[in-house]
């Protein structure tokens, strides 16, 4: 089945570890097979893993796009889950934690990222963090 990708004049993806910036006009690709593909607002900089469930995001990231160091992230993403599900005691919270670690064991890091970014409000609340992305919303509203 074929990814439809539609892209934002100037917006960044990454395709199986590759950054492609679209050019200046709205764009519609057709991925014919199958890729590991990020969009810009899905790409998480090292630094921007400053969080229980947003470090383990990183690891699954890095899953899906390193090929070459599946065993190192998959060992961060196996330490940080742990510890993350022994921090926690919300019913619905640790069986999203075990629909992320289904995802990951079938190979379904697109499907564990989206899983993973269902825990940001619950792990917000608990830490009192504010995302930058949505503080610097929160200003220009």
């Amino acid at each position: 089945m074929a990814l439809k990708l539609t892209l934002k004049p100037s917006e960044k993806f990454v395709i199986n570890g590759a950054v492609v910036q679209n050019a200046d006009r709205r764009t519609t690709l057709v991925i014919q097979n199958k890729a590991s593909i990020l969009r810009e607002r899905d790409i998480m900089l090292p630094e921007q893993a400053n969080t229980p469930m947003r470090r383990i995001y990183f690891a699954v990231m890095m899953l899906y796009l390193d090929d070459k160091a599946q065993r190192q992230y998959y060992d961060e993403f196996v330490q940080r889950m742990t510890e993350f599900m022994n921090a926690i005691q919300s019913p619905d919270a640790l069986a999203q934690c075990v629909t992320i670690i289904q995802h990951v064991h079938d190979k379904l890091y697109y499907k564990a990222l989206t899983a993973c970014r269902k825990l940001y409000a619950f792990e917000e609340a608990r830490l009192n963090y504010v995302a930058p992305e949505l503080s610097d919303r929160a200003e220009h509203n």
